[in-house]
C-alpha cells in the first residue's frame, strides 16, 4: 500500500510543500511580533523618531497604542485594515 498510496498522492507534493512553507512562515512571524524585544524596539525606535522631530508627539501616542494593541490582541496586526493620512 505504501507505494501505492505515493503514487497517487505525488502530484500532491507540490501543495503540501507550499503548506508546509506557509504555516513555518507563519508560525516565524508570529515569534516575530510575540517577541518581547521586538516591541521594546518598536517603541524605542518611535521615541527616537520623535526625539529628533520626525513624528510628533500625537503620532508617537497613537503609533504606541496601535503597537501595544497588536501585542494584547493575537491577530490584530494582521486583520487591521490600514489607516489613511
Amino acid at each position: 500500500m505504501g507505494i501505492f498510496s505515493s503514487i497517487v498522492t505525488w502530484p500532491l507534493a507540490p501543495v503540501r510543500g507550499v503548506m508546509t512553507i506557509g504555516e513555518l512562515i507563519q508560525r516565524r512571524a508570529d515569534q516575530e511580533m510575540n517577541n518581547p524585544a521586538t516591541t521594546r524596539k518598536q517603541l524605542e525606535e518611535l521615541e527616537e523618531a520623535r526625539e529628533s522631530g520626525e513624528i510628533s508627539r500625537e503620532e508617537e501616542d497613537r503609533a504606541q497604542d496601535e503597537i501595544i494593541k497588536a501585542r494584547i490582541t493575537p491577530g490584530a496586526a494582521r486583520s487591521a485594515p490600514p489607516k489613511d493620512g
